[in-house]
């Protein structure tokens, strides 16, 4: 008799496999790389732009499949987003990465960004446990020094959060149309500790692990708020500035700093960050709604975005999960089935492919967002289904 756990490890399977990835691999652009737009209705914009987090996370995402299930396919998609990205998107002049390019490659916005940095660090880190070429870890090693070099604050710690193309300071340093103009961010922090730790797992540099373990204490103590929530902005010495509460990033930030804890390989230093990465998890869990869905944020005013957006579900997912196998909470479990039961009627686009951006508040499908852009990836949905089958594994 199938048990719970057999019929959610098998749906898990079958959306990375044929929903999630099998759908990007219609993505390569015959010629180099892959699409930089879609839109929701499957229209593949070829023209479009092509940013850098798309990119980098198509390389990890890819790269990491591999790993788990080693379809040669999954292993050429990950080298020809690695080549493309590294030829067009790597400043041969200045170092780091690009913000954008046209379709063709050509250098579109320069700037340099702490968040683009870090997610080049972690794709090519991931490419290189697929490959083992050792110029793509030698490009991984050298964006981590341009990071240290550049955007590391000597007097007040942590890094600023972007820099012109020279690496000069530059007076907007928004990541986003949604974020303010910060000098330092939850966000960036948040993925350039992911990616120290991916990288520390195949370059175990001693200056590599000083800057990781400097990353997890921060997040612990500058960016963790007294209310177990994630501050967001920041001035350059760490004033906070307002922001709102971020549910899907508070879940987010509750596996991931234990995870990267754990690579550290150090029980003072998992020790020091496990009640921290619990509070987190606990303080997330207050966007839960009855249907088993989270919230996306609570905003300066006090009131809710209560769009239930992709990236937050698959979150809570593996959150949850983790608070169950490494907290002793028990009920987390059924919390990340119920929100699997959520993403899987409600978000899998079983016709289209991937997922839809959002469940709006009347509950219907947000369809005015890609299905594949700047920031539509396959790098949320991918890693809970891979961190799923590891778990169970």
């Amino acid at each position: 008799m199938e048990t719970r756990t057999d019929i959610f490890l098998r749906e898990i399977t079958d959306v990375l496999e044929h929903n999630i990835l099998d759908y990007w691999l219609t993505l390569r652009d015959p010629g180099g790389g892959f699409y930089g737009e879609v839109l929701s209705d499957g229209t593949v914009l070829p023209e479009a732009p092509r940013g850098v987090i798309l990119n980098a996370r198509i390389i990890w995402a890819f790269s990491a499949a591999f790993a788990v299930l080693p379809r040669p396919e999954y292993l050429a998609a990950a080298v020809t987003a690695k080549d493309w990205f590294l030829t067009h998107f790597v400043d041969p002049d200045h170092g780091g990465v690009y913000w954008s390019v046209t379709a063709a490659g050509e250098r579109l916005d320069d700037k340099k960004q702490l968040y683009a940095q870090g997610f080049a660090i972690y794709g090519l880190s991931e490419c290189y446990k697929a490959t083992r070429d050792v110029k793509v870890l030698a490009a991984a090693a050298a964006l981590f020094r341009t990071v240290e070099d550049h955007f590391a604050d000597p007097e007040h710690g942590g890094y600023i959060e972007a820099l012109a193309r020279d690496f000069s300071p530059l007076e907007d340093m928004s990541l986003s149309a949604h974020d303010i103009n910060a000098d330092k961010t939850m966000n960036s922090h948040l993925h350039i500790l992911e990616a120290y730790a991916n990288l520390y797992a195949v370059w175990p540099d001693p200056s590599l692990r000083a800057a990781l373990v400097r990353l997890l204490d921060l997040t612990c103590t500058r960016i963790m708020g007294p209310d177990g929530h994630l501050q967001l902005y920041f001035r350059r010495d760490w004033r906070v500035l307002p922001g709102a509460v971020s549910y899907g990033h508070d879940i987010e930030t509750s596996w991931l700093l234990l995870e990267c804890a754990l690579a550290t390989h150090d029980l003072d230093v998992v020790s020091r960050v496990r009640p921290y990465a619990a509070a987190l998890g606990r303080a997330g869990n207050e966007g839960l709604l009855p249907d088993g869905s989270m919230l996306y944020e609570k905003l300066p005013d006090g009131s809710f975005d209560e769009s239930r957006q992709w990236w937050v579900q698959a979150e809570t997912v593996v959150g949850n999960l983790w608070l169950w196998k490494f907290h002793g909470d028990d009920a987390g479990a059924d919390r990340a089935l119920a929100c699997w039961a959520f993403i899987r009627d409600r978000l899998v686009d079983r016709a289209g492919g991937d997922w839809y951006w959002a469940v709006l508040p009347d509950g219907s499908r947000d369809l005015a967002q890609p299905k594949a852009g700047f920031w539509k990836c396959p790098y949320h949905n991918v890693r809970m289904c891979l961190e799923i089958l590891k778990l169970f594994g």
